[in-house]
């Protein structure tokens, strides 16, 4: 698949990772308001997590599991936060994932930068479906879904355990053809 492209937005651009972001990502993302959104994020995190983590992304994005993007400012190119797209190449299909540094909440980068992979993963990895779920306590990335185009589609009561309480999960997903409609608005 080569290498995990650079995207760009109007205040956004998102690379591939660099061993060198795995400070800012042990801090950013180890803040509990961060941590606490997500179903994986360690908290606290772990040193050499970061490390670890920057190194699986170029094999997941060459054997076509999954690119994940460092979210920067532009023009600074400060680190904001990650967001991936998880691939299943069988039924063409794909999970978005994110997550933001608390200081950006609320300022439509996350928006952006979702649309951004989404628009990604329709016109150049040819998906028919693109997903993604959030924890009901966190209405918030619920909004960013909806904002890009997604439906809602269900909900799973008490699907996961996060820090040993039970948590609903919110699923939201957009087809190939209504993306293409939206986009055909925008």
């Amino acid at each position: 698949m080569g290498t995990l492209p650079t995207l760009t937005t109007a205040r956004l651009v998102l690379r591939p990772f660099s061993p060198g972001d795995a400070p800012s990502v042990r801090e950013l993302a180890g803040a509990y308001e961060v941590a606490a959104y997500t179903l994986s994020m360690p908290h606290p995190y772990p040193e050499g997590a970061a490390e670890a983590w920057i190194a699986g992304h170029d094999a997941a994005w060459e054997e076509g599991r999954e690119g994940t993007w460092a979210i920067t400012c532009r023009p600074e190119g400060n680190l904001m936060g990650a967001i991936s797209l998880r691939q299943n190449a069988q039924h063409r299909h794909a999970e978005i994932g994110y997550w933001i540094t608390v200081p950006q909440w609320n300022k439509g980068f996350m928006t952006e930068a979702a649309q951004a992979v989404v628009d990604f993963g329709f016109a150049e990895m040819g998906l028919m479906r693109i997903y993604a779920t959030h924890c009901a306590r966190n209405p918030a990335s619920g909004r960013v879904m909806q904002k890009i185009g997604m439906s809602r589609e269900g909900v799973l009561r008490q699907h996961v355990l996060r820090w040993g309480v039970p948590q609903d999960l919110v699923y939201y997903g957009i087809l190939r053809e209504e993306w293409q409609r939206a986009r055909e608005t925008r």
